[in-house]
């Protein structure tokens, strides 16, 4: 339980500080006075100031944030010249995104250091045997974990699709598929299923056309930042699917399954702990890739909602009054934390409901 303490806090710490860095950079570039880095939501556990900036530790850690001079109000501005709220919309919609941008760097990075160390996965021809089903059909007649499949029938098999296809033309009959096995080719008669099990198709074996391989070791950290890049853009796409996915039930009165709070991201961390560190890192680049997205929503406290804000002030020629704007990421901030923990219990719930954190994360999608 102390190691997944442990790498839970590492990872929770690590989408943090490198989000807040964010906009403490912007804002120092910018100009812009930073009175405190925080990791973690008030109360304030310890503080220390180093320069000019508090850097604190609080008590809720779940999240962090970075307090600039002259952020919300106007009243105690005492450095007119280094306020955030006195610089150019460019330079505060800059600082704003910065936390953003960094997730997403991150995310790239922590994808590209999974496929330098890993290998890079490319599709063939080849199809492959990855699994056999215990009793299956293919297990009874002699296929192997690593039989390459040439033929069925009289059909060369060149992609996974194909494959499948050619199968269920078979539709229970007999069918002779062609086999390479140490440089050996067999035939071997097979009947497939017309009723499989649940998770098992007509053979009962699992196939794959995609290899590994890894390209000269000066070569890796840039197709690992290329594939990287492309691994963000999809999980991007996945989690704005659904985040829409979650608004539907939300409106429809209903908690989508597909939603994790810090207990259920808790639960998942200590599993993917469990596979090593590369899988860890890969849940850090997925979560980044989430934790951009969320803050880009236009929802007050959040990035998305500030920036907003710069958006409306450019349109009406005018900047909506700082109190104003304070008072409703106030508000955002609080209907954020009764969110948080309503989440919070439901991710309870489902996994005692479930019988188990294996349960609650195979839940996930269904």
């Amino acid at each position: 339980m102390f190691s997944s303490i442990l790498v839970f806090l590492i990872v929770l710490s690590v989408l943090v500080l490198v989000h807040e860095a964010g906009h403490f950079f912007a804002a120092r570039r910018a100009g812009v006075l930073v009175e405190e880095f925080g990791f973690g939501l008030p109360p304030k556990i310890i503080s220390k100031k180093i320069g000019e900036t508090e850097y604190s530790l609080n008590l809720l850690p779940f999240g962090g944030f970075v307090r600039l001079h002259g952020e919300n109000v106007e009243e105690g501005i005492t450095l007119p010249k280094r306020a955030f709220l006195k610089k150019s919309k460019k330079a505060r919609a800059t600082i704003v995104l910065a936390g953003v941008v960094m997730n997403l760097v991150l995310a790239v990075a922590a994808f590209a250091i999974v496929y330098s160390v890993s290998g890079i996965p490319k599709e063939t021809e080849d199809v492959k045997i990855v699994e056999v089903a215990t009793g299956s059909p293919a297990e009874i007649r002699g296929f192997r974990i690593g039989d390459t499949i040439e033929k069925v029938g009289k059909v060369e098999v060149t992609s996974v699709s194909g494959f499948i296809e050619e199968v269920d033309k078979a539709n229970g009959a007999r069918v002779a598929i062609e086999i390479t096995r140490d440089q050996e080719t067999k035939k071997i008669t097979i009947t497939p299923r017309e009723n499989p099990p649940e998770g098992e198709g007509p053979l009962g074996v699992a196939i794959s056309a995609i290899e590994v391989y890894f390209p000269p070791v000066w070569q890796r950290p840039f197709v690992g930042i290329y594939y990287g890049f492309k691994d963000a853009v999809f999980w991007g796409g996945q989690i704005i699917f659904g985040f829409v996915d979650i608004f539907k039930g939300l409106m429809g009165g209903s908690m989508p399954k597909g939603v994790a709070g810090p207990v259920g991201i808790f639960a998942i961390t200590s599993q993917v702990a469990t596979i090593g560190t590369l899988a860890v890192i890969n849940f850090i680049g997925i979560l980044s890739v989430n934790l951009a997205i969320l803050n880009a929503i236009p929802f007050p406290a959040l990035d998305g909602g500030r920036l907003l804000f710069i958006g409306l002030e450019g349109v009406m020629g005018k900047r909506i009054l700082p109190k104003v704007e304070s008072a409703i990421h106030t508000v955002g901030m609080i209907l954020l934390l009764v969110a948080l923990l309503a989440i919070t219990i439901h991710d309870v719930r489902r996994i005692f409901s479930a019988g188990g954190v294996s349960n609650f994360i195979s839940s996930f999608g269904k």
